[in-house]
């Protein structure tokens, strides 16, 4: 009962957080392993609530979905990261033209889109951001549970310049022909199996194996949660073209994000 309680009242406080602007944005760099240099970044969510203090995303995104109110915050959040984005670009760090946002998208969001196609289209193109500068994230049960249109739709988006990565690739059941029928760009491979990462271990025969095949279908590996040195050697070692993780640098504010792209240096062990 009382967690039934604890729900409601966050529910609530929900539908009241973008309006009295509780959401924030932290981004986490993405770097291209054999440079160290900053490719990518990923706009990160977090709720600054009142009474509650930092909220972390699987504390509210969950009750976000089922409310549909996920659909209202996923705009907000690609607003204000595309925003960011160009505010970026004027400030002409020497990587700002080449640099491309991340943005998670749930599955309700993904189901929207093949409902009423074309609204992140619309979004970008009022803020004037090319769609070749953002990078959809995508989970796999989005990939699953769409239906057959789902491809005929990432199709069309990656046609207008945006790319799709799979996030969290290995937690789930994605087929490889999905993967070929669906123009995905990027995999992203879970941050557990990142974890788990060392000489002789089956999780390193795993991500061999994925990392070879994604290149022979055309696509990129993006490795998460990447916190070692030991880490960062094995998957140079494998080929793997892009990783995040608290080795390069924890999800900051946007004050701290800003020094980053300012030092202008490689981020490596």
């Amino acid at each position: 009962q009382v967690a039934a309680v604890n729900r409601m009242r966050l529910g609530a406080d929900l539908r009241t957080a973008l309006r009295e602007r509780q959401m924030q944005l932290v981004y986490q760099p993405i770097v291209a392993l054999r440079s160290g240099r900053i490719a990518k970044v990923e706009a990160l969510l977090r709720w600054n609530h009142p009474q509650r203090g930092v909220v972390s995303p699987p504390d509210f995104l969950a009750l976000a979905e089922s409310s549909g109110l996920i659909v209202e915050i996923g705009d907000w959040v690609l607003r204000a990261a595309a925003e960011q984005l160009q505010r970026w670009r004027a400030a002409g760090y020497p990587i700002g033209p080449d640099l491309q946002l991340c943005i998670n998208q749930s599955p309700l969001e993904w189901q929207r889109e093949a409902d009423a196609p074309g609204a992140w289209l619309r979004q970008l193109a009022a803020l004037d951001v090319p769609a070749s500068a953002i990078v959809l994230d995508m989970r796999e049960d989005a990939l699953l549970g769409a239906g057959g249109g789902m491809a005929q739709r990432l199709q069309h988006l990656r046609a207008a310049g945006l790319q799709i990565a799979l996030d969290d690739f290995g937690s789930g059941h994605a087929s490889l022909t999905q993967l070929q029928q669906c123009g995905i760009d990027y995999l992203k491979i879970d941050g557990a199996m990142i974890g788990k990462l060392a000489h002789g271990a089956s999780e390193l025969a795993l991500c061999e194996a994925i990392i070879s095949v994604a290149h022979k279908l055309g696509l990129q590996v993006i490795a998460e949660g990447v916190e070692t040195a030991a880490q960062y050697a094995l998957l140079l070692e494998t080929g793997c073209d892009f990783a995040q993780g608290y080795l390069f640098a924890p999800p900051l504010a946007i004050e701290a994000f800003d020094a980053l792209l300012h030092a202008q240096r490689p981020l490596r062990p």
